[in-house]
C-alpha cells in the first residue's frame, strides 16, 4: 500500500512548500509597477459561512442541476450520487508504471521516476530520461501535447521540462532556468487547453508563467504578494485556477482564478480552507479541508450561476478536469465499503463511474490525457490500473 503513503505525502507537501518561499522573497521588493495590486490570499472570499460542516438544503436527484437551481454558499444543496459505471479496461504492463492515456497515445513513467516513454500512433516512442541527480516529478498528457518535468533531487537547481508535440512527429522544446521566463525548483505544473502553467520568480515574487504551446512562447502573469505562494494549478477550457497561500500562515489557503496579472478568489469558498479548484462554464468546482489535522480528506462543492451544491467527501488532490467534467476520488465511507471515482457536470449531475470491489481499497488521483481517463486502484485483493475512453 505504498501508494497511500505517496498520496498522503502529496497532500502534506503543500503545507511544507510554503516554508521554501522565504528563500524566494527578497524581503524588501515590491511588485512590478506595471502590475495591478495582487489580492492577499487570506481575504476576498464572499462567504462568511463555512460549508465544511453538514449542510442543509433541498436534496437534488442525480441528473438535475442543483448548482444552478438552489442552495446558498452557507447551505449548499446536497447532491446524491447516481451510478453510471464506465467501460474500464486494464492498462497493459506493471501497475507501478504510472500511465496516462489519450486513445492510443500513452505517457508511461517507471516506478523509480527515472524514465518516461511517450508513445503515439505513427510517431513511435520518445524517451525522456532523468540523470542521476534528477527525478521525474510531473508527467502530463493532453491531446497533442506531453510534458515531462525533471526535478533536481537536492532541490538546488530549477526544474527542466521537456515539452513534446505528439501530433507532430514528437517535435519538442525545453523549459528550464535559462528560459525567457525561467522555471523554478519544483512548483505547480498544469497542462491543458493548448497551454502550460508553471511557477517562476520575478523580482523576488512567486509568479505564474503561461506557455503557449503552439508558439513555444512564455508570458509572465500574476505574481503573489511578498511571502505568499501558490500550488495546485488547474486548467479547464473556462480558465486557470491556483491555490494561493500565505507563508506566514501556511494553513490559510485561497482558491482563485488567474487571468493575466489578476487573481480573483472563488466566490463562496470559506476563508483559508480551500485546497483545489476548477472553473466551469458558469461557475466552479472546488474542495476544502474540513479538518486541518487530516489534510488528505477534503469535501467538494460546486457553484453554477447563483446556486451552490454539496458533492460530498473526496480525497485531497484528486479533483481533475477531463472531457468536459470534474472528477474526484472518494475513500470508502464504511469499513467494508468501496473506494469510488465520481464525475460531476452541472447538466448531468453527480455519478459514481467506478467502484472497487470491497473495502480496504483506495484510488489514486485520476489522470486525464484528453479523451481518456486512467485510474490506479490499490486494494488488498490486488492493485489495478484501468482506463476508460470518453469519446
Amino acid at each position: 500500500m505504498a501508494g497511500r503513503h505517496r498520496r498522503y505525502a502529496a497532500a502534506a507537501a503543500l503545507l511544507l512548500a510554503s516554508l521554501a518561499l522565504s528563500a524566494c522573497d527578497d524581503g524588501g521588493s515590491t511588485p512590478p509597477s506595471s502590475r495591478s495590486a495582487a489580492p492577499t490570499p487570506s481575504t476576498g472570499s464572499t462567504s462568511s459561512g463555512s460549508p465544511s460542516g453538514s449542510p442543509t438544503g433541498n436534496p437534488s436527484a442525480a441528473g438535475s442541476s442543483p448548482a444552478r437551481s438552489g442552495g446558498s454558499s452557507s447551505h449548499p444543496a446536497t447532491v446524491p450520487a447516481g451510478t453510471q459505471l464506465l467501460d474500464w479496461q486494464p492498462v497493459p504492463g506493471p501497475v507501478d508504471t504510472t500511465v496516462t492515456r489519450d486513445g492510443r497515445t500513452s505517457l508511461a513513467v517507471d516506478q523509480a521516476g527515472t524514465t518516461a516513454r511517450i508513445t503515439a500512433p505513427g510517431a513511435g516512442t520518445t524517451t525522456v530520461s532523468a540523470d542521476p541527480s534528477q527525478r521525474i516529478s510531473d508527467a502530463l498528457l493532453d491531446g497533442d501535447w506531453a510534458v515531462v518535468v525533471l526535478q533536481d533531487r537536492q532541490e538546488a537547481h530549477p526544474s527542466v521540462a521537456q515539452v513534446v508535440n505528439v501530433a507532430d512527429d514528437q517535435q519538442s522544446f525545453t523549459l528550464d532556468g535559462g528560459s525567457d521566463v525561467p522555471t523554478v525548483n519544483g512548483g505547480a505544473w498544469a497542462l491543458g487547453d493548448g497551454h502550460l502553467l508553471h511557477a517562476t520568480i520575478h523580482q523576488g515574487h512567486y509568479c505564474v508563467a503561461t506557455v503557449d504551446l503552439g508558439t513555444a512562447t512564455s508570458t509572465l502573469g500574476w505574481c503573489a504578494p511578498p511571502r505568499h505562494g501558490f500550488n495546485n494549478a488547474r486548467i479547464t477550457p473556462y480558465g486557470d485556477a491556483v491555490l494561493a497561500f500565505d507563508d506566514s500562515r501556511p494553513s490559510c489557503r485561497t482558491i482563485g482564478r488567474v487571468d493575466g496579472i489578476r487573481f480573483d478568489p472563488f466566490p463562496g469558498v470559506p476563508d483559508c480552507h480551500g485546497w483545489e479548484g476548477l472553473l466551469t462554464r458558469d461557475g466552479a468546482v472546488w474542495s476544502v479541508i474540513p479538518h486541518e489535522r487530516r489534510v488528505e480528506e477534503s469535501h467538494v462543492y460546486a457553484r453554477g450561476g447563483d446556486g451552490y451544491a454539496d458533492l460530498g467527501p473526496a480525497v485531497s488532490g484528486s479533483l481533475t478536469w477531463c472531457a468536459g467534467a470534474a472528477w474526484f476520488a472518494r475513500d470508502p465511507q464504511t469499513d467494508n465499503g468501496p473506494a469510488t471515482l465520481l464525475r460531476w457536470t452541472p447538466g448531468d449531475g453527480l455519478d459514481v463511474v467506478y467502484r472497487t470491489s470491497g473495502g480496504h481499497a483506495f484510488l489514486e488521483a485520476p489522470r486525464c490525457g484528453g479523451s481518456t481517463v486512467t485510474i490506479t486502484a490499490r486494494a488488498q485483493s490486488g492493485d489495478r490500473q484501468l482506463s476508460a475512453d470518453l469519446g
